[in-house]
This record gives structure tokens, C-alpha cells and sequence, in this order.
């Protein structure tokens, strides 16, 4: 799946827009809707680029836990396009817009991110050529700012401490400044976050392992447990559904949300839980390190925070099948792997 992750698929298959196209046959082309106008080349290649999207391998977890009677599998959600989980929030976001005529060229994304989500857009945007603005903590990993110049955003710093509920607050003021020049994605109120897990990653999942029955999941913007989590149980009753939360506000796993002390996403649904757990830092870091060496897997904080939460559900069960998701490997973590010492 590289080449697919990367973009290249995508870019051999892209249809080219004219560059010779008359204002009267431009109007002919357009598809006008609730005031808006689409444009037909977007509409195209968003629909193509949704090939990319999703369809990510599970990981069955056996060396670094065992029990008869019960199987673990991760879902690794790094091996589509922009390299983590938040590709697809990030396209149904983006196509779910264009559908509507609020994004063009002419159109830029804005959103406050932690970084995952930023390089999803931008990614998109890239390739699509809308122009992405995003309100990102300073204190974000080197990796995900070199990334996310290179793909050409405009990256507004926020301040370090006040994390993405800081960064939110900037990039709403920018939206109610500048409305006509952004479309403010609002990833944390915005529906579509939580249904591009309700469509694709909860049916992946009861496709891929019909017998699941427990769900584990971090809370971030909390699209990937409340949408995943939604399906599920729709699918079945019987499974249970286990969130995710830090142990405490000062914690290193980037994306997750101690809710007690942050601004709870508008997506978030208290009532989706069956249960609720607490996972430490020092905990994901211990599990990044057992899960190099026993599973062959590099994974990030927060991919090790949800296989920790993951292990520790299985463990207390005597049979049953537990699923949970790797948002991202460890790639854009180089401070953390090597202070952690992972070869």
C-alpha cells in the first residue's frame, strides 16, 4: 500500500482540469446547489481519491498477549493516505463540503489540529489544490510541522499551553473575521468526523473479525470511538464498547483529550461508553517498547496508549475477541524513540 499512501495512485489517476475552458461553457459544467456552486473537477477527484481511504489490515496481537480464549487484534490505520486514522474524518469532511459547494479553490480549510488531522487536510488539500490554513499547537512534534510545510499549509502557531483547546479558540475567531475566505472545518462539532467511522472503520471491522466483542478506543475529538462505537452496536448489542481517556491533564499522548479538564468535542456522545479507562503516559511508553520487540510493530504514544487500554480489557476476559485502533506508527515521533531507545 506505499505508493497508495503516498499519493502517487492517486496523482496518475487524477483528471487533469482544463485549462482552456470558456466562462459560458464553465457555467454549463457547474452543478448549483442551496446557493452554492460545485465544482465538477473537485467533485470528480474527491470521489477518486477516496480509494485511498480507509481499508486498513488488523494486526493480530500474539506475542505481546496471550490468553486462551481470547484473541486481540489493532487495526493499523497508518497504512492509508497521510499515514494515520485521520485521513478519514479529514475526507469525508473535505468531500462532504465540496458536495455542498463550500470549498473551492478560491476556499481555504481552516481547523485547529494537533497534527494528525492537519496533515490529512493538507495532504488533501495538496492534492486537490484547495488551500489549507490550520491553528496548530507550538509544542507539536518536529516531524508534523516539516511535514505539513512541505505540503504547502499555512500554519498558524498556538500557544504550547493551551494545547488544541487553544488552537480551536484561534481558529474560530479567524473564521468569524475573515468568513467569505475559510471554510471552518470545526473537526470537533463537525458530524462528519464521527460518521466517516460509522460508514467505513466500524463495518471494516465486523466484516474483518464477526465475532468481536469489545471495542477499545482513545477519546480525541472523539470521532473514531463515538462513530466506530455507534455502528457496532447497531450491528450487534452484545459488544462493548471501552473508551479511552489519559490519567491525568499533563500527559504526552498527542490527540487524546482528558475531558474533565478540556473542551469536550460537540461530537461526543457520554452515552456510546459501556465503560470507561484510564491509560498513563509511562504505561504507552512501556507498551511502544514491548510492542517493537515482541510484535515487530513502531508504534506512536497514542497507538501504544489504545494497545495498553486493549491489553488490559482482554486480560480481564475469559473468552472473547477485542478490537482497537493504532491511529499512526511512530514515524513522526523521532524525540520519543529515541529517548525510549527503539531500534
Amino acid at each position: 500500500m506505499s505508493s497508495t499512501a503516498g499519493g502517487a495512485f492517486f496523482m496518475s489517476s487524477l483528471c487533469v482540469r482544463p485549462s482552456l475552458i470558456t466562462t459560458e461553457n464553465s457555467q454549463k459544467m457547474s452543478v448549483t446547489t442551496a446557493s452554492t456552486t460545485v465544482d465538477p473537477w473537485l467533485l470528480q477527484n474527491v470521489k477518486l481519491l477516496g480509494s485511498q481511504i480507509g481499508r486498513t489490515p488488523l494486526h493480530a496481537v500474539t506475542k505481546l498477549f496471550s490468553k486462551p480464549g481470547v484473541q486481540l487484534y489493532a487495526k493499523k490505520e497508518w497504512e492509508q493516505l497521510s499515514g494515520s486514522v485521520k485521513a478519514r474524518a479529514a475526507y469525508n469532511i473535505f468531500k462532504q463540503a465540496i458536495e455542498k459547494g463550500q470549498l473551492s479553490a478560491k476556499t481555504s480549510l481552516l481547523d485547529a489540529t494537533s497534527g494528525n488531522t492537519g496533515i490529512a487536510y493538507a495532504k488533501i488539500g495538496n492534492l486537490l489544490d484547495i488551500p489549507v490554513t490550520l491553528c496548530l499547537p507550538e509544542n507539536a512534534s518536529k516531524e508534523r510541522k516539516e511535514i505539513l510545510q512541505a505540503l504547502g499549509a499555512n500554519i498558524i502557531y498556538t500557544s504550547p499551553f493551551e494545547g488544541t483547546d487553544g488552537a480551536q479558540a484561534v481558529a474560530r475567531e479567524l473564521a468569524a473575521a475573515s468568513p467569505q475566505k475559510y471554510f471552518y472545518a470545526d473537526q470537533y462539532k463537525n458530524d462528519n468526523n464521527w460518521k466517516a467511522h460509522y460508514h467505513s472503520t466500524a463495518p471494516e471491522i465486523k466484516e474483518a473479525v464477526p465475532g468481536i466483542t469489545h471495542f477499545v478506543s482513545a477519546l480525541g475529538t472523539t470521532g473514531t470511538f463515538v462513530g466506530t462505537g455507534r455502528r457496532l452496536k447497531e450491528l450487534d448489542p452484545a459488544i462493548q464498547l471501552i473508551s479511552l481517556q489519559p490519567d491525568n491533564p499533563l500527559h504526552g499522548l498527542e490527540g487524546w483529550k482528558h475531558l474533565e479538564t478540556a473542551l469536550v468535542p460537540g461530537i461526543y456522545d457520554p452515552n456510546v461508553a459501556d465503560e470507561n479507562l484510564e491509560v498513563g503516559t509511562e504505561e504507552a511508553w512501556e507498551v511502544m517498547r514491548a510492542a517493537w520487540k515482541y510484535e515487530g510493530l513502531k508504534l506512536s504514544p497514542s497507538s501504544a496508549a489504545n494497545l495498553a487500554g486493549a491489553i488490559r480489557v482482554a486480560g480481564k476476559l475469559e473468552s472473547g475477541i477485542v478490537v482497537t485502533i493504532l491511529p499512526d506508527n511512530a514515524d513522526k515521533y523521532s524525540e520519543v524513540v529515541s529517548k525510549l531507545n527503539i531500534v
